[in-house]
């Protein structure tokens, strides 16, 4: 094979003459590592007899052998090579078999979870909730940095739009507000007599009125102070509209809060679930026909790897959930094979089948135009999913061929213009929160782990 295949073409024209020398360089290698697996194979089994005489009794023998595993010509069974293993083969939903518990107890936590976007839908509350945002200072600075962005789109003079828009800046403009201002961070709650830090004793039962207002849990602290000795309880509110009142929290309370805040200033939101004990919000973007990663905790804007490249986070499910369904956004958020935590929930033809159902579920009583539209935003996100996969693919590839990889740059993809590429050099690991509490979850980066992460988090406990 040429050993300038691949290298950078002249004036950097990446058309069809080099991606067909990539594509059979690629083959090349992948024929090479089959060859290698089947060999390797070959001799975990020993030496292979001697090849007997091809005759007519063997013929019968190998076709008496049925439609088993393929065997070699002297009978030995063959291993099939590991790469059959990731066959990229459709998948067809399928629901939980009645026996399988563990996939039927997935499924009643995923629609569960599906009910917390339907929350936001309740106009009495968003009127209530738009009550408590400074309207006309979230707007004047949304329109200053709309104008900014628009000035510097203009100022490249070759027709390119600004890289948000107006309702995009709108909702940066809430996330600064909601961050720096509304919300507060709760590790251990002062005393409510001296104001002296409090020490974690543990959980206790809600009251009736704290279970009203949806604290499925309630964590109970102690103050240090020997002489006073007075107890604090902290309530994990599941209620919306008493998070606005109350203003504190970790994140579940953040992006809940956050999120219906959203809504109410117009926005379509998703409420994102992820199964080591994290929750974000997601903004969909008229402006760029995408959902845009949000993160109120973190004061994070379209920054999907922050959580695997920055905090050092293994995830295994992502799933965001809106009034129009649930989507499985793993791929968004995780996109190296060492960022991935097992998926063994259920199987992946069943997760498809539950997501499948919820969708249906919410739009059910849509009218044709609605679900056409949405069904097209699904098709533009799964190609956006997929183009993920692809990226990923060739940085791997390019790893194994330098040649190529240093042709087209560090990253080994060549960069476009909508690759997000905002995960900060230094890595660093999770801003909200105690230094102890977030080493203890292993989200302090990757250069600085040295706690094992939380194991995946229970819904039917609350709040994280």
């Amino acid at each position: 094979m040429d050993p300038n295949h691949g290298a950078m073409p002249p004036n950097g024209d990446y058309g069809e003459e080099w991606a067909r020398d990539l594509r059979v360089r690629f083959e090349g290698l992948l024929r090479t590592r089959r060859l290698n697996d089947l060999d390797q194979s070959r001799s975990r089994q020993g030496s292979p007899a001697p090849l007997e005489r091809a005759s007519t009794n063997n013929l019968r023998a190998a076709a008496a052998s049925g439609p088993g595993r393929p065997t070699t010509a002297h009978g030995a069974p063959q291993t099939p090579p590991s790469y059959a293993s990731i066959r990229n083969l459709p998948m067809i939903p399928t629901p939980p078999a009645p026996g399988d518990k563990e996939s039927q107890k997935f499924r009643n936590t995923l629609i569960a979870l599906s009910l917390t976007p339907t929350k936001y839908e309740n106009p009495g509350l968003l009127d209530e909730a738009l009550q408590v945002v400074p309207l006309d200072r979230i707007y004047s600075e949304a329109d200053e940095e709309s104008q900014v962005m628009q000035a510097q789109a203009a100022s490249m003079e070759d027709g390119r739009p600004a890289e948000w828009g107006y309702q995009d800046c709108v909702i940066r403009a809430l996330l600064r507000w909601f961050k720096r201002q509304f919300f507060t961070w709760v590790n251990n709650p002062a005393c409510p007599v001296c104001m002296s830090p409090t020490i974690a004793q543990g959980l206790t039962a809600p009251t009736p009125e704290e279970n009203a207002c949806g604290a499925l849990r309630v964590e109970l602290f102690q103050c240090s102070n020997g002489s006073c000795g007075a107890y604090e309880r902290f309530p994990r509110y599941g209620d919306v509209w008493r998070l606005v009142q109350t203003r504190r929290g970790r994140c579940g309370e953040w992006v809940n809060c956050f999120t219906m805040l959203c809504r109410a200033m117009g926005a379509r939101v998703r409420w994102i679930w992820n199964a080591e004990d994290h929750l974000w919000t997601e903004v969909y973007s008229e402006h760029q026909k995408r959902w845009v990663h949000v993160d109120p905790c973190e004061e994070a804007w379209d920054n999907p790897r922050l959580y695997t490249e920055g905090w050092g986070k293994k995830m295994s499910y992502c799933v965001a959930f809106s009034i129009d369904g649930a989507t499985d956004v793993t791929r968004r958020y995780v996109r190296k094979t060492e960022h991935y935590n097992e998926r063994n929930r259920c199987p992946e033809e069943v997760l498809l089948y539950v997501l499948k159902e919820i969708k249906d579920l919410r739009r059910s009583n849509m009218d044709k135009d609605n679900r056409f539209r949405l069904e097209k935003e699904d098709s533009r996100e799964d190609r956006e999913l997929r183009s993920y996969v692809v990226a990923s693919i060739t940085h791997a590839v390019t790893q194994l061929m330098p040649d190529v990889g240093s042709s087209m740059g560090m990253s080994g993809v060549r960069p476009t213009p909508n690759d997000d590429t905002k995960v900060p050099a230094e890595l660093p690991g999770r801003q909200s929160g105690n230094a102890e509490w977030v080493a203890a979850r292993g989200e302090n980066g990757r250069r600085n782990q040295q706690f094992p992460q939380f194991p995946p988090h229970d819904p039917s406990q609350g709040p994280f």
